[in-house]
This record gives structure tokens, C-alpha cells and sequence, in this order.
């Protein structure tokens, strides 16, 4: 379905201009050089972050199947290096949240927060 106006019949004075329609300025905002540049920075944050902790637990899973030696050495009590690394599992993903937010506070919220000012005309 088109909203365009047949050929050789002109728009109503009233109407708004092809450029007006939301849908022309969401596609203008995502050709943008600054939404580029936001989604760089967040690629930038995400994807290192994704493949640090998947090495990571790979690290713990490997070595819980291949280094039962190592892992199940007693630290103290009834705690072994495998429960510290699994412990730390919860822990890592807690500070990558920590620092994501910290990262989008500094870096994407802001260009995001003008991005939409800009789109809504500061209506948000």
C-alpha cells in the first residue's frame, strides 16, 4: 500500500511532504552519521565484552572437564578451585553489567538522548 499520490495528481496543500512522514525520518536517522557512530560505540562495548566472558566460561568448562586435577583441589572447607570459578562466573557477569552501564551513561546515552531530541523535536 502506498501513501504516495497518484502520478500527475498533486498532493493537498495541507498534507505533509514525503520528508515529514515518520517513517522518512526514522530511515533519515538511521542513515545518519551520528546514529552510525552510536552504533559503533555500542558494537565497540558488546562484542569484546561477549567474546571475553565466552572465553571465559569456555575456560571454566574446559578445565572442569579436562583438568579435574586443578579444579577439584580443596582451597579450604568443603570449597574447591571449581566452585570459586563458578562463583566467579555470577560475578563476571554482575561487573559486565556494571561497566555496560557505566559505558552507555558515558557514551550512548547521551548521542542516543539527541538523536531523539532531534527526531521528536524534544517532545520526550
Amino acid at each position: 500500500m502506498s501513501t504516495d499520490t497518484p502520478a500527475g495528481t498533486p498532493a493537498p496543500a495541507d498534507s505533509p511532504g514525503p520528508t515529514d512522514s515518520p517513517r522518512d525520518r526514522y530511515i533519515a536517522v538511521a542513515r545518519s552519521d551520528e546514529f552510525a557512530g552510536l552504533r559503533k560505540a555500542l558494537r565497540g562495548f558488546v562484542f569484546p565484552m561477549t567474546v571475553a566472558f565466552f572465553l571465559w566460561y569456555a575456560l571454566y568448562v574446559i578445565m572442569s572437564a579436562y583438568a579435574r586435577g586443578f579444579m577439584g583441589q580443596v582451597l579450604f572447607g568443603h570449597i574447591n578451585v571449581a566452585l570459586i570459578f563458578g562463583l566467579l562466573q555470577f560475578v563476571t557477569t554482575f561487573l559486565i553489567a556494571w561497566l555496560y552501564a557505566r559505558y552507555a551513561d558515558r557514551k550512548l546515552d547521551p548521542v542516543a538522548d539527541k538523536i531523539r531530541g532531534d527526531l521528536t523535536g524534544g517532545d520526550s
